[in-house]
């Protein structure tokens, strides 16, 4: 294995007539300082000058106080080398120092000057720069592991995206948060690398030349799966694969449990016994997390901890619709808004404002619900159902969601339709609104089955004439619907089942960046 650099021992200065590396400068002119400094060191060698200085970069700033007198200055100098454009190698070496030390990593720089370590026990990370500040190389070493090239965090440095360069080192630092000495650890880190080939593996079954993401995201086994390289996770569409420590131990691989993709019956793979020669009792287990909270009924992470055997802790329940709504706010409108909100005004050309009236329930009426933000299992062939549950629960909260804008106050005295959206057990609901001719409600109840099965029921009035939409018409547009969710595509289903004539070709649906045209017709 490479092995960086050590840094020398360098003495401690700070008591032996030097000046305070960490103390607090008093109000003296920039001339008078320089002055005294020239005077207590004119009789001192220059290499010790050298060792205080080294000294004085090889120790990450003290956190002040908020009542320090320097504490807004130390903050707003941080600020301004996070904002500047690294231009030179002095600055760019400042830039990674501050940003691993803020990481809680060690930095060293090689003699030269052109080569930086950013070093913890179980992995380093060399930065290779030329004298100008552009980096040349950058290459990762896990524990007991020789160092590979991170084209990833090349490109992250050429660009001068330290944030994101950061959350790498944060990631990296995290994966080995188990508890143990060095090669508890590192047995933590070898049992991820055989679930990555694993789930790899899985991507692989029932793939096609043809096969597109958005094929994958909503049927491959285990989504649309990126593998990690150098310092990024493996991830499929906004969720991670990591292992995080715990207070139990759990059975985990060392090695790839797969014998043959293909053999299983339905194209599901076959896996080996997890024996004590593949496995190990370690205090650790593998987590999908997610980049934002996904509201989840009780119901859904019920399944889960069924499937995994794994409990899902720091859950705290709420009514599922009120979650849906406030994750549904935060999106569209980056910010929290109020959930006490539940009466939301949509505009579409050529038809009546809409106005969305959300039932959220309560937690004693059976939908209650929580944001989960990870979760745990300790075998790969716990994914594919973990997935599956995901896409049932999001196609669930995609419709709900596609109700909701950030608009809650009616701006005109135009006219308006009103829909009341009620949820009923598991991942059901109606639509009620006036039935387009007459006086009295119409509703539709929508089924969410599965992530691919929708059943939808138009109930209407005995009396009131039928409307020209049958029960398979509607699933068949909810189904479609639900899988494009970045678009308010119910709102103008909606239109369609209020409108006099049904006979609505285009519905122009804007609020996002881009503008989209949907065809509803039968």
């Amino acid at each position: 294995m490479s092995v960086p650099p050590s840094s020398q021992q360098i003495p401690h200065l700070e008591n032996r007539g030097g000046v305070s590396c960490h103390g607090v400068v008093t109000a003296l002119s920039t001339n008078a300082l320089m002055e005294q400094l020239r005077l207590k060191y004119q009789q001192r060698p220059w290499t010790e000058t050298l060792k205080l200085v080294y000294f004085c970069m090889d120790n990450p700033l003290r956190k002040p106080v908020s009542y320090a007198p320097d504490g807004l200055l130390l903050s707003c100098m941080e600020k301004i080398e996070k904002t500047l454009n690294a231009k030179s190698m002095f600055s760019v070496m400042n830039m990674l120092e501050l940003l691993s030390r803020q990481k809680g990593l060690t930095v060293h720089v090689s003699p030269s000057g052109t080569a930086c370590y950013i070093t913890s026990m179980m992995f380093y990370v060399e930065i290779q720069l030329e004298k100008d500040g552009d980096v040349m190389d950058v290459k990762l070493a896990h524990f007991e592991e020789a160092p590979v090239v991170c084209d990833d965090l090349v490109q992250l440095l050429r660009m001068k995206n330290f944030d994101a360069f950061g959350k790498i080192l944060e990631d990296l630092s995290n994966m080995y948060q188990i508890p143990g000495n060095s090669e508890m650890k590192a047995k933590g880190y070898h049992a991820l690398q055989a679930l990555e080939k694993d789930l790899y593996s899985m991507s692989l079954l029932d793939r096609t030349q043809d096969l597109n993401r958005i094929t994958e995201v909503l049927n491959g086994k285990v989504g649309h799966l990126v593998p990690r390289t150098g310092g990024s996770q493996v991830c499929g569409t906004k969720t991670v694969v990591t292992v995080e420590g715990t207070d139990t131990l759990h059975k985990l691989p060392l090695s790839p449990l797969i014998i043959d993709p293909q053999a299983g019956e339905d194209s599901n793979p076959s896996f080996l016994q997890l024996t004590d020669e593949l496995s190990m009792d370690l205090p650790a287990h593998f987590v999908l997390k997610f980049h934002q909270p996904v509201p989840m009924s009780s119901s859904s992470i019920e399944e889960i901890q069924k499937l995994t055997g794994i409990q899902i802790s720091g859950l705290k329940l709420a009514p599922l619709y009120e979650l849906i709504v406030q994750s549904t706010l935060k999106e569209k409108c980056s910010e929290d808004l109020s959930t006490n909100k539940s009466c939301f005004f949509v505009s579409l050309p050529d038809c009546p404002r809409h106005c969305y009236v959300i039932n959220k329930g309560s937690e004693k009426s059976g939908l209650a619900g929580t944001l989960v933000s990870k979760i745990p299992f300790s075998h790969p062939k716990c994914v594919p159902g973990i997935i599956e549950i995901l896409r049932h629960q999001v196609a669930y909260n995609t419709l709900i969601s596609s109700c909701v804008s950030e608009k809650h106050i009616n701006e005109d005295d135009s006219e308006l339709l009103y829909f009341e959206v009620v949820p009923h057990k598991n991942t059901s609901f109606s639509v009620f609104f006036l039935h387009p001719v007459k006086e009295n409600l119409a509703c539709v109840v929508i089924d969410v089955i599965t992530s691919r099965e929708v059943q939808c029921h138009l109930h209407l009035n005995p009396q009131d004439p039928t409307l020209n939409s049958t029960d398979d018409f509607i699933a068949r547009t909810v189904k479609r619907l639900t899988r494009l969710k970045d678009l308010p595509l119910f709102q103008s289903f909606c239109a369609y089942l209020t409108s006099k004539t049904q006979q609505i070709s285009v519905c122009h649906i804007s609020g996002t960046a881009h503008v989209a045209y949907i065809m509803v017709t039968k």
